[in-house]
């Protein structure tokens, strides 16, 4: 009989008993919260806690909640300097928990959302960002092929590939047409860049997916690697950069437009590439309006998505309604920068 997030406590504990060394029993399930695609749950045993991300049930799309691809991803970069959670263990079997699943370390520390950290001093600002710079610099130097992961993606043509997936994506969302994503969209096309660079990239590489120390500005695990894949490093970078070009407080897509970053120890968008630059050997700013300007088209596709199954559900509530109004907003964000009319030191 399963319990009330929907996992057979003691299936599972029975499963693990055999397979994870040092596990002992008794075991408890309870669910976080939040808005990951992928149920994750944390397990409390006699032996210590663990966290269980799992497929959700139902009719899925192939290529969509690749559960395997997460463990896979993170067994490689396990032991590279990349802060990733210890896994310990896949399971293909659907009869354990309904779905297959693995099972990685629980990692003590805070996740944030709001960017301009209110909970940190300022000193505590400039060390996580630092860390965080720091965090993306060493996952895009991993060195993948040597690492097993040859065949983890496709290392050339990734912003054509990209530009087309999330153009196909906005027009399947059946939303209102925004002339902003469609001017985006031409521009997209007629200025990819010959740039071929290829790394492991996070596809979500935010705040949200970090955990911070619990007393300590700094990355101590980067979450959700559900869209990790070979792609172009600066993709990640530029989503990572997002925020320098979202208003403040936003309910959805909160950024740094409108504070004073200077005087709160958060470094500016040019300090901060150069940081990575400097890391990484690898200038962003010869192709940096480009990625910018693709992310946000990519954030404004995933947003109408979500407002137009929304409204396709009849769900009209704050929220739907929060999505429609941001999308149309980082679309318009999006056309500026790719316009040249936001941040004269962006080059490409």
């Amino acid at each position: 009989m399963s319990d009330a997030v929907g996992i057979d406590g003691r299936r599972l504990e029975k499963w693990l008993a055999g397979r994870l060394p040092g596990f002992e029993g008794p075991l408890t399930v309870s669910r976080f919260e939040g808005g990951q695609s992928n149920p994750t749950f944390k397990l409390a045993a006699a032996s210590g806690d663990y966290v269980l991300r799992k497929k959700p049930a139902g009719t899925l799309l192939p290529s969509a909640h690749a559960i395997d691809r997460e463990y896979r991803v993170l067994k490689a970069l396990s032991g590279s300097g990349v802060p990733v959670p210890q896994v310990h263990l896949y399971c293909d079997d659907e009869s354990i928990t309904g779905t297959e699943f693995y099972l990685m370390e629980h990692v003590t520390g805070r996740v944030r959302h709001d960017p301009l950290l209110a909970d940190e001093d300022r000193a505590g600002r400039e060390a996580f960002y630092d860390s965080m710079n720091e965090a993306l610099a060493q996952l895009h130097l991993f060195d993948w092929r040597a690492h097993g992961l040859a065949d983890f993606g496709k290392p050339t043509d990734y912003f054509a590939r990209q530009v087309s997936l999330w153009a196909r994506q906005y027009e399947k969302a059946g939303t209102a047409e925004v002339p902003a994503m469609d001017a985006l969209r031409t521009w997209l096309e007629a200025n990819l860049p010959e740039d071929e660079a290829s790394s492991v990239v996070h596809g979500d590489y935010r705040i949200g997916n970090l955990i911070a120390h619990l007393t300590e500005p700094r990355v101590v695990a980067i979450l959700d690697w559900e869209l990790s894949t070979i792609g172009h490093p600066l993709a990640d970078l530029a989503f990572n950069c997002m925020t320098y070009h979202l208003p403040a407080g936003h309910p959805i897509a909160p950024g740094f437009t409108g504070a004073e970053l200077g005087g709160m120890g958060i470094p500016l968008e040019g300090s901060y590439l150069e940081d990575y630059a400097s890391r990484t050997g690898r200038d962003p700013r010869p192709i940096w309006r480009f990625c910018m300007a693709f992310s946000l088209y990519r954030t404004a596709a995933i947003q109408a998505g979500v407002y137009g199954r929304a409204q396709r559900g009849n769900a009209v509530s704050e929220s739907a309604a929060l999505f429609g109004d941001s999308y149309r907003l980082v679309a318009e964000i999006g056309r500026r920068v790719a316009a040249g009319e936001e941040s004269s030191w962006l080059s490409g």
